[in-house]
């Protein structure tokens, strides 16, 4: 029977990707003074789970990179070497590299294959240091355990099949990591090692696993003073699946009751003749943007990691089902589409039975009722799918500020709040280089130098944190930093350098805006880490075009706070509906401030400049829409139709419109991919009638005025 390994890859590739993720987390979370042994551990399940799977496939280049450093690993978390900030560092660069070597086997990336020559020096040099040698791991022919007695607790004979040598050399490796072993030859060219460990055989065949089927192995315990050995039959080993029966009478179970039989054995050497690439032939092609990084969504919580060994105390989460399952983001977009068109069908039914006579056609109204109402139950449902937490963005940046404080000669103390905080998946990945933008400003111009910050009587290490909340239908990002706060009259005089209008009077509020104009920068020297002026405009653009809004807030010698609101998703809004003429249109709800009917008096023609409407002592700008989108307007004068007050960055203006239609909820449609960009449209929608409407650009419509 021919298997396809392909899939096998893929979740090789997805496991590996979420194991690099957790290792860099821990190691910039291990504390080096008093390093917790329970995180030594973790980073060495992460090393040795990677080097598992890699083995499995083929992927030496991996394999021989963790060798190294899970041998490095080993050693330290036996307490043979003490951990260090370089230690520390030449981790985080053995996992970028094990990034690099994962791109090019998933994506078919260039690898740097002296990156890689340089990391495995790197690391080698440091195990020099080690009281023990390193690497590679000497083959063991029949060698007597040091110590045993006095190390170990469990001797263990472990009798192997018929395998290649590279295997065996692999296995012995391996084993190695459990303790003291020796290699005995048996009959029929086969081998068996005699291990001396504080194991138990769960973890000697999660190991072996990794090459052979766990029926080919026979373990026997036998004790560490010559004890004649005692043979350990398939019940008592329970191959890892099940605890150990105690009884030795019990029936012994079938394959079918110890859950073999799922799959049948894979050949290693089908997957060793083959390459990734030629074995991912068949998947669909992936982009390498940053924003297919994260290619499925997580059901009912976050993928579980699988390592190599086995705590006891987790023999029964092992017997639980998982609660989580691993779905293509294709998937979810296809049900999200079909959810929007049922609820398109939703509002054409109703709006077909509003003229029906309630008395007559009270069960089918009632009926009606009963649909909306679950049709928007499952509408949320599915997009909560679609939501994804914070920390997917926020787990990016502790290792990117330690690199970049490091870089510039500063202390940075870096800490999330509300990472658990969900995000529609379009909106976090085009979320990450505007945030990315704004923590790296943070660092560079925001926290001072360490001696300036003990000069003006502050901690040596300064505070940079990113937070995340849901505030009404929007959440809020915060960027904030204890440093030295914007600089009002350095901004004021590089904005008039630059010809923007900054007079002394100007709120602060207003000032802090001008850091966004296109190429502004007060850096007085450029580096590779600022000072061009591309940035914060890419930033405010990016945002703006998200429906988001920024709002900076700022003190001198305090800090700066810069203040991120986006809707929760772009694929269902809430809307009105607002007709000019014969044409529907649809205003997003979260720009709409109050709705009104001017008279004659509040109405001001500015010769050259336009029209202004005063709304409670202040004149805004009034834009018509039926002029600017050249349509035949029900009403010209501003005092027969209605004014729309919408506000977007804190500045308003009033729509003139004929009428308002409603409020409802739309289902966003892409018009640029069916259509053509249009100015002040954002995108389209179907209403119950079966009509398109457009949805109005409101941040657009608003530039109009300035």
């Amino acid at each position: 029977m021919s298997i396809d390994m392909s899939q096998f890859y893929q979740v090789f590739f997805d496991e590996a990707e979420e194991l690099l993720a957790e290792m860099e987390k821990l190691l910039l979370a291990v504390n080096i003074a008093e390093p917790d042994s329970e995180d030594l551990n973790a980073i060495f399940r992460t090393a040795h789970s990677i080097k598992g799977g890699a083995s499995t496939f083929g992927i030496t280049d991996m394999s021989d990179v963790t060798h190294f450093l899970e041998s490095l690993l080993d050693n330290i978390r036996k307490g043979e070497m003490a951990i260090t900030s370089e230690h520390v560092d030449a981790f985080l660069v053995a996992k970028d590299i094990l990034k690099m070597q994962l791109n090019g086997h998933k994506f078919g990336a260039e690898v740097d294959q002296e990156a890689v020559a340089d990391v495995r020096m790197m690391l080698q040099s440091l195990a020099q240091h080690s009281v023990t040698k390193i690497a590679p791991p000497p083959k063991v022919e029949k060698a007597v355990p040091k110590n045993s007695k006095e190390q170990y607790k469990k001797c263990y004979r472990v009798e192997f099949p018929k395998v290649s040598e590279t295997d065996l050399e692999t296995l012995g490796e391996e084993l190695s990591l459990l303790g003291d072993i020796s290699k005995e030859a048996l009959d029929d060219h086969r081998f068996a090692f005699v291990l001396n460990t504080n194991a138990v055989p769960d973890d000697i065949i999660a190991i072996c696993s990794f090459i052979l089927d766990p029926e080919d192995l026979f373990i026997t315990e036998i004790a560490i003073a010559n004890i004649p050995p005692r043979e350990a039959n398939e019940d008592e080993l329970g191959y890892g699946f099940f605890d150990p029966i105690e009884k030795p009478g019990d029936e012994q179970p079938d394959e079918e009751k110890l859950g073999y039989g799922f799959f049948e054995p894979i050949d290693p050497a089908f997957a060793l003749d083959r390459t990734p690439g030629e074995l991912m032939k068949g998947l669909p092609a992936k982009s390498e943007n940053k924003s297919d990084k994260a290619e499925h969504a997580q059901l009912n919580g976050s993928a579980e990691h699988h390592t190599a060994t086995k705590k006891d105390g987790d023999k029964a989460a092992g017997n639980q089902e998982s609660t989580t399952i691993r779905v293509g983001i294709e998937k979810v977009d296809q049900l999200i589409n079909l959810i929007g068109e049922l609820v398109i069908t939703q509002a054409m039914l109703e709006q077909r039975t509003a003229t029906l006579d309630p008395l007559e056609h009270e069960r089918l109204l009632s009926s009606i009722g009963q649909l909306t109402r679950n049709t928007r139950d499952l509408q949320e449902a599915v997009m909560s799918i679609r939501m994804m937490p914070m920390d997917y963005v926020f787990s990016r940046f502790p290792r990117m500020v330690r690199d970049l404080a490091s870089k510039l000669g500063k202390k940075v103390e870096f800490v999330t709040y509300g990472a658990s905080t969900e995000l529609d998946k379009g909106l976090i990945e085009r979320i990450v280089d505007p945030l990315t933008h704004l923590v790296r400003n943070s660092i560079d111009h925001g926290i001072e130098m360490p001696q300036v910050r003990l000069a003006e009587g502050k901690y040596e290490a300064g505070k940079l944190s990113l937070s995340a909340s849901h505030q009404g239908g929007n959440i809020v990002i915060e960027v904030s930093d204890d440093g030295g706060g914007l600089n009002r009259d350095r901004i004021i005089a590089k904005a008039r350098e630059q010809g923007l209008v900054a007079p002394d009077n100007m709120p602060d509020a207003d000032v802090w805006q001008l850091i966004f104009a296109p190429g502004f920068s007060t850096a007085e020297v450029v580096t590779d880490v600022s000072g061009r002026g591309v940035g914060m405009d890419v930033v405010k653009r990016n945002i703006t075009n998200m429906g988001g809004v920024v709002d900076i807030r700022s003190a001198k010698g305090f800090g700066t706070t810069i203040v991120i609101s986006l809707p929760l998703t772009l694929a269902i809004l809430d809307g009105m509906s607002i007709r000019v003429g014969e044409e529907v249109y649809i205003l997003p709800l979260g720009y709409v401030v109050e709705s009104l009917q001017p008279v004659a008096d509040d109405i001001k023609v500015i010769s050259g400049k336009g029209t202004v409407v005063k709304v409670r002592n202040e004149y805004l700008p009034l834009i018509a829409l039926h002029q600017l989108f050249e349509i035949k307007a029900k009403y010209t004068d501003p005092c027969q139709g209605i004014l729309v007050i919408l506000e977007v960055d804190g500045k308003q203006a009033a729509l003139f419109i004929d009428e308002l239609v409603g409020q409802q909820q739309v289902v966003v449609k892409n018009i640029e991919s069916n259509y053509k960009k249009i100015p002040s449209v954002s995108g389209a929608t179907i209403l119950g009638d079966g009509c398109v409407a457009l949805i109005l650009d409101v941040s657009a419509l608003l530039r109009t005025t300035r």
